[in-house]
């Protein structure tokens, strides 16, 4: 009852110097609700852009290894020339691969074609993406179905013109209707329509089936080569369950090794990628940018702090005639020291209150301006509190070790 009644007491006086002095508390609340500002909308814009990031990232496959040409990050050790002398995947790499490999669960071929026209009678759709693939992308890449179905096996073996195509695309050409069963024209040559992809959008990556068209690999390979180099060929191969990651890269590394006929001491000629490369050097970009804007905030909150050990030392001095009263009517040091502590840590906890509410106004403003959802964690509205919560403890700490030390005889006759 004694701590309510004092934070009660000291909350009253924190109020009454907001309102007395506006000006002066409200320009030393700038630098804490500036910090406080300026960290948690960092972190927060930091978190959202990662979360965007890993969930396009996530659509490669958690537990996938793509066997490729270039590699999807560099160490700087190794010449770029060498990377331009290395041969493209393979059909021979994929075939031995499969017929090898004891730790993968699926493996599939796959080349893209950018940027093709599709059309169905009158209507057209530029810039859509033709993905080639084998009877095995369903389970090495994630995506789901808004209607239709996936290739059978037997229509992937035998190449037959069908194909499935994404929402997008589906909505410009059958509006307002239904294109399974349809025949459009790919590559010169009619397929018919199986299945339509659900909307994903268009994410950070570009990484969407919005605007592509699936067909199997074996019809491609009668229109294409499918071992061209400008198709980007790639091999896909998705690990059992329960196998450690490392385990079936060791495996890849052996067979590719041995497919290419590779000597020891021979430098590789092919890269294995996996999405925690990507995730790897994302959270090494993140963590520096959420620590620059940490200290930017941090040096901001201590500009505030300083202020309101200003305004704390000059609320002692105004108050000196009460605290020997206090303290001639039995006070203890402990209870004056509380006293300004408290008010200290209450007038932090406004500027960090204050920046949090222009932290959420600025996702509200982003969400509906830009259409993108900015994620507000509990996690950075806690560093604001607590950040709040120190600066203030830091900033009063002082002036009311100095206030519960004065000498009440002196005190009360100060005027």
């Amino acid at each position: 009852m004694l701590f309510l009644k004092l934070f009660r007491e000291s909350f009253l006086f924190a109020f009454d110097a907001l309102r007395q002095n506006r000006l002066r508390t409200m320009l030393s609340l700038l630098g804490v609700t500036i910090g406080i500002f300026t960290i948690i909308a960092v972190f927060s814009a930091v978190d959202t852009l990662r979360d965007n990031l890993q969930s396009s990232v996530d659509k490669l496959g958690s537990n996938s290894v793509y066997v490729e040409k270039w590699p999807w990050v560099s160490d700087g050790q190794f010449p770029w020339w060498k990377y331009m002398q290395r041969p493209v995947a393979k059909i021979k790499d994929f075939t031995e691969l499969q017929r090898r490999s004891q730790t993968a669960e699926a493996i599939s071929y796959e080349v893209s074609i950018d940027n093709r026209t599709i059309k169905y009678n009158s209507n057209s759709v530029e810039g859509a993406q033709i993905y080639a693939t084998s009877h095995d992308h369903n389970k090495t890449w994630n995506f789901d179905f808004e209607d239709g179905r996936y290739f059978t096996d037997m229509e992937s073996r035998t190449g037959s013109p069908v194909a499935i195509i994404g929402h997008d695309i589906a909505d410009n050409l059958f509006p307002g209707g239904n294109g399974i069963g349809k025949k459009i024209k790919v590559m010169g040559r009619y397929v018919t329509i199986i299945g339509v992809f659900k909307k994903e959008g268009e994410d950070m990556l570009g990484i969407s089936s919005d605007k592509q068209v699936l067909i199997p690999l074996n019809f491609a390979r009668n229109v294409i080569d499918v071992q061209n180099e400008k198709y980007g060929p790639s091999v896909v191969v998705k690990g059992k369950a329960g196998i450690p990651m490392e385990e079936v890269l060791g495996e890849l590394h052996g067979l590719m090794r041995s497919i290419r006929s590779l000597k020891p001491g021979q430098d590789d000629n092919f890269a294995l990628n996996e999405s925690t490369m990507l995730t790897a050097q994302l959270d090494i970009v993140f963590t520096i940018i959420k620590k620059v804007g940490f200290i930017i905030g941090l040096f901001s909150i201590l500009v505030g702090g300083f202020g309101i050990a200003n305004i704390m030392f000059v609320s002692v001095k105004e108050r000196t005639n009460i605290i020997g009263i206090q303290k001639s009517l039995g006070a203890k040091n402990y209870f004056i020291m509380l006293q300004f502590l408290i008010e200290a840590v209450v007038l932090c906890l406004m500027g960090g209150v204050l920046g949090l509410l222009f932290v959420y106004g600025g996702t509200l403003l982003v969400t509906a301006a830009a259409d993108i959802t900015v994620k507000l964690y509990l996690k950075n509205i806690l560093i604001g509190i607590f950040s709040s919560l120190g600066i203030g403890i830091l900033a009063g700490i002082i002036p009311a070790w100095f206030a519960a030390k004065l000498d009440p005889v002196e005190a009360i006759r100060t005027n």
